[in-house]
């Protein structure tokens, strides 16, 4: 395509945003299909089963979070290599780093699937939600090396500089979930088992129809190929992606906490609200991650080609974008509450409060989350793994941790809420800080 851009481009504000559009896009969708799948559950099967998904699913994302690693990791290598103009080696990392998660995949799926039942009572899921928890997370897991390839692969089709294709898969991804969810909860009343149905299949086709692409000859700058096992590009890609599973297992052992301190102040209604809180903050943040995401391949390329003033570049403009699209996102939050909390909480008046409520002081966290996103995504590019965890692991297991625990003795249960804007503001500062101290090695100030 003669338009098509390239990692190499100078980025202006709108060549920045047609190529992280079809990304931003695929992330939201990603979002919107398990928002879906959560609307399906709690409306057609009861808020049980839609409380033992919000208990079991942190636990399936600390599993499948080696994919985000990988994922995330390997792409900024890879890009790193295209940009030192070596495309034949990229192309043997790319599938190295496929082939490998691929057998991860495999093992941790058959582990988890065994250890399942002691995992869910050591996270305590009660004997009423044990039976649904295990039916979704034993039919997710089968499914898991699929969902891996799907991670790996949304990162990869950004730096194959087909990001177009990326959205493409995860539509079709997203509209067999949908379909599925609608005949199999919906329709043929399922439940559980048949919401967990639609998004095995929908993993399992975001996996495998990219896999199958990269496969055949293509005209992407990515193509699958016979390799050498090679640890040291493994342990790199798992080196620069520790931030993204870092922030993954994080984000999971905080959602535990969360439900805990919610099952003891308020029960199985407050794990619901959490879950729908959740699931809307899916959707928002997407914006940002897809937009980080999408941009740190270039940075990546550009750290390898060594043009400092093509990052500082990227850096003002996108801090420019992000403070716009904040406060855009923070106000249509607080205006679509009342609407979110109906659809998924209408037919239970007293869940329906709580949920309002909840999410209405939740929403003030979207003024800063974008920052440390793209901050974490940022120090990824440049290969810096280090940081880039740092910003993640701070932000969410201290900061999140301290204050989920701290603030309900001071304030009850809006004190759980108010944990998730006071953890942004902490970490916001963190990222600031990291970005000053490393501006003399990477000159992007």
């Amino acid at each position: 395509m003669h338009n098509a851009i390239q990692l190499s481009d100078h980025f202006s504000i709108k060549r920045m945003l047609r190529f992280t559009m079809p990304t931003i896009g695929m992330m939201i969708f990603s979002s919107i299909y398990s928002v879906i799948d959560g609307f399906f559950i709690s409306n057609f099967a009861g808020k049980t089963e839609f409380a033992a998904i919000n208990i079991i699913f942190p636990v399936l994302m600390i599993i499948s979070s080696s994919g985000f690693m990988l994922g995330s990791g390997g792409t900024v290598l890879v890009a790193k290599t295209l940009g030192e103009g070596d495309r034949e080696k990229a192309n043997r990392i790319f599938s190295l780093l496929i082939y490998f998660s691929l057998v991860v995949g495999i093992i941790l799926s058959t582990i988890s699937i065994i250890f399942l039942p002691a995992i869910a009572r050591m996270i305590g899921t009660s004997e009423h939600l044990l039976p649904y928890a295990l039916l979704y997370g034993r039919i997710f897991l089968i499914a898991m090396p699929c969902f891996l390839l799907q991670c790996e692969f949304q990162s990869y089709c950004i730096t194959a500089e087909k990001p177009r294709l990326g959205f493409l898969i995860t539509f079709i991804a997203g509209m067999t979930n949908i379909i599925l969810d609608a005949v199999l909860v919906g329709y043929l009343k399922l439940g559980l088992k048949g919401a967990a149905a639609a998004t095995a299949a929908s993993m399992a086709v975001g996996g495998l129809v990219p896999f199958i692409y990269f496969a055949r000859k293509n005209s992407s700058l990515l193509q699958l190929c016979r390799t050498k096992f090679k640890s040291k590009y493994i342990l790199r890609s798992c080196f620069n992606g520790s931030s993204e599973l870092m922030s993954n297992i994080s984000s999971s052992v905080i959602g535990m906490l969360y439900n805990f301190q919610l099952m003891r102040y308020i029960g199985e209604d407050g794990v619901a609200a959490y879950g729908v809180m959740m699931y809307m903050n899916f959707i928002f943040v997407a914006i940002f991650i897809g937009f980080s995401m999408g941009m740190s391949p270039v940075v990546g390329f550009n750290y390898g080609a060594a043009n400092s003033s093509e990052l500082k570049s990227i850096l003002q403009k996108s801090i420019l974008v992000l403070t716009v699209t904040s406060i855009a996102m923070t106000l249509l939050a607080i205006a679509l509450a009342p609407a979110i909390a109906n659809i998924f909480t209408g037919y239970d008046e007293k869940l329906y409060s709580l949920t309002l409520q909840a999410f209405r002081i939740c929403s003030l966290s979207f003024l800063l989350v974008g920052f440390n996103i793209f901050g974490s995504a940022f120090f990824t590019g440049l290969n810096n793994g280090l940081v880039s965890a740092a910003i993640s692991f701070l932000k969410t297991l201290l900061f999140q941790t301290a204050a989920v625990i701290i603030l309900p003795m001071i304030f009850g249960v809006n004190g759980i809420w108010f944990s998730v804007v006071a953890s942004e503001v902490a970490a916001v500062i963190v990222t600031e800080i990291f970005f000053i101290a490393n501006r003399n090695k990477y000159h992007y100030f």
